[in-house]
């Protein structure tokens, strides 16, 4: 068996996996590991491309690892609904669907597999493992990055062992919640799986097993405030909470501060083109951070991060490359702010510019203003479509309760007249309860009104 095996050998009796029903020690992966590949061995072979028809469990990342081993192309889909499953498994070219039942056992569909594409050729005819990621298609078609996992997996290697409980909040098909995964498997701590992502789910967990480290985003961190989370559960275990995928507004991370006075807010970064980058937040009260890591560099050109990596995808079998400048420069599409001391603060996507008459407004500058009104729970700032000047900002607010919507816009606009210029003020203010959040926990701005 390879090294993967033996790094989970020697963890032995620490606790590895617990989910809302059962716990697992390393050994009880080990073994089902070691059941895993005898089961597989007849019907999967090496290259071939394996679907994981699941998302987190015991037995799916047991599966994972094995596959791994037996250097597969692993493409996870995490969905219930069947078109985009067959498109997804048509697109990586598939020849393995695997589905786990909910007491582990492994039921492997053939699949008849047209020609591979050539950066999946190119692991095969070296003998590597893959793993193949689709982006959230918010702004189009999902697109199929592949990743070369034994490189990816290399990263991993060498890191300090830890007992620390970490919950896995980002889905199995998310490049930031396999970060989370691999990262606490390599430091021998205890995972934590949850079943349900919503904000009492995930406090109940944090309460039951003393969670040390959260990953999430800030839209899920502040469903956990409206939630009021913190008066009806015990989270006094945590020690860092880390949020990404999109940007955090300032009166947010504030918020989150005086909620959680004693635990450290770290920023993370990363997509899953490049991989997740070390980073180092200046302070648990500040949107500054610094890139730091000997698997990748970083540089800001126009206003862009571009990131160049060490463990960045071989390419897309379904697009083509022009996210990739030359020399291996990956353009992130993220606008960031540069201090003199070599810090940096996201500020916005490229494509959620709100172009008004020629102006820049950045949705998140204007939802940390609104986000500073003790009446207003949640917010989205997104741009909507102007005869005149373009766009106009519009904005949907979920509203504390015993505000009337008439009193409340003439509020909202006097307040962010007296902090905004006149081109940020919101035109278009629509009350709410469901703000529109993706299944990863993001804040959708693609609205249309």
């Amino acid at each position: 068996m390879s090294w993967i095996f033996d790094h989970i050998d020697s963890l032995g009796k620490r606790n590895a996996i617990s989910d809302s029903t059962s716990s697992y020690t390393y050994y009880e992966l080990l073994g089902k590991m070691h059941e895993y590949n005898r089961v597989i061995s007849p019907k999967v072979m090496p290259g071939d491309t394996v679907v994981i028809l699941s998302d987190y469990s015991f037995y799916s990342i047991a599966l994972f690892l094995v596959l791994f081993n037996k250097k597969c192309i692993i493409n996870p889909i995490v969905s219930n609904i069947q078109e985009e499953i067959n498109s997804k498994t048509e697109v990586s070219s598939a020849n393995k669907i695997i589905q786990i039942t909910t007491d582990g056992e492994l039921r492997i569909e053939l699949k008849s597999q047209k020609k591979i594409h050539v950066i999946v050729s190119r692991l095969v005819k070296k003998n590597q493992s893959g793993l193949i990621l689709f982006s959230s298609g918010s702004t189009g078609e999902p697109k199929a990055m592949v990743h070369n996992l034994d490189v990816l997996m290399e990263s991993y290697k060498g890191k300090k062992l830890r007992k620390l409980n970490i919950l896995v909040f980002l889905m199995f098909d998310h490049i930031g919640g396999l970060n989370t995964l691999l990262n606490a498997l390599f430091m021998g701590s205890h995972v934590i799986l949850s079943s349900n992502r919503d904000a009492l789910s995930i406090s109940a967990l944090i309460e039951r097993y003393r969670i040390h480290v959260l990953p999430a985003s800030p839209t899920f961190l502040n469903m956990m405030l409206i939630a009021n989370v913190i008066n009806k559960y015990n989270l006094s275990s945590l020690k860092i909470i880390t949020y990404g995928t999109e940007p955090m507004s300032e009166s947010l991370l504030l918020r989150l501060r005086s909620y959680f006075p004693k635990v450290r807010l770290l920023q993370t970064f990363g997509t899953s083109e490049t991989g997740i980058i070390k980073t180092s937040s200046r302070s648990s009260d500040s949107l500054e951070m610094k890139l730091g890591d000997r698997n990748q560099e970083y540089n800001v050109i126009n206003g862009e991060l571009w990131i160049r990596s060490k463990i960045q995808m071989l390419g897309y079998l379904n697009e083509s490359m022009d996210s990739l400048a030359k020399g291996g420069w990956f353009c992130t599409g993220d606008l960031v702010e540069e201090s003199d001391d070599g810090y940096i603060r996201i500020i916005g996507r490229k494509n959620e510019v709100i172009n008004f008459g020629g102006e820049k407004v950045f949705p998140i500058e204007v939802e940390s203003v609104l986000m500073e009104m003790e009446m207003v729970k949640d917010v989205v700032v997104f741009g909507m479509n102007n005869a005149i000047t373009n766009q106009c900002v519009a904005a949907k607010i979920y509203l504390n309760s015993g505000y009337s919507h008439c009193q409340a816009k003439k509020e909202i606009r006097n307040y962010c007249r007296d902090r905004l210029s006149k081109y940020k003020v919101p035109v278009k203010i629509i009350f709410t309860k469901n703000i529109g959040v993706t299944n990863r926990c993001k804040k959708s701005r693609t609205i249309t009104v």
